[in-house]
């Protein structure tokens, strides 16, 4: 199994609290975090809720995505020390999509710059 096969197997569940961790430690709302989820997935609240209570992994909550943001293309930046933009395998730079604008979240960027508006 590959390095990355075993990070597509991963829950979502199982990474999502330490996103909610992550954005809350820096002063930022679960709902902004739900926000940002939406806007690259086009999951809503209670599609969101059904990838979690189903322990959805990484691999499906991104192949059952409603709607990719047609955006995502101008998400860029490094993250766990790769370039976003330069991740070949489609499913991977997802992954790290939703890592950056997290990332983001936590930092403190306003909501504007994070959605790519």
């Amino acid at each position: 199994m590959s390095k990355n096969e075993r990070v597509y197997k991963m829950s979502f569940a199982g990474v999502y609290p330490h996103y909610v961790t992550k954005v809350e430690k820096k002063g930022r709302t679960k709902e902004e975090l739900h926000e940002v989820i939406f806007w690259l997935t086009g999951y809503d609240e209670q599609g969101l809720q059904e990838v979690i209570d189903n322990k959805t992994n990484f691999e499906n909550f991104f192949a059952q995505a409603p709607q990719m943001n047609p955006n995502t293309y101008k998400i860029t930046g490094v993250i766990c020390g790769y370039r976003v933009e330069d991740i070949e395998e489609e499913l991977m730079q997802k992954i790290r999509y939703l890592d950056k604008l997290v990332d983001e979240l936590a930092r403190g960027k306003s909501m504007e710059k994070i959605l790519r508006k």
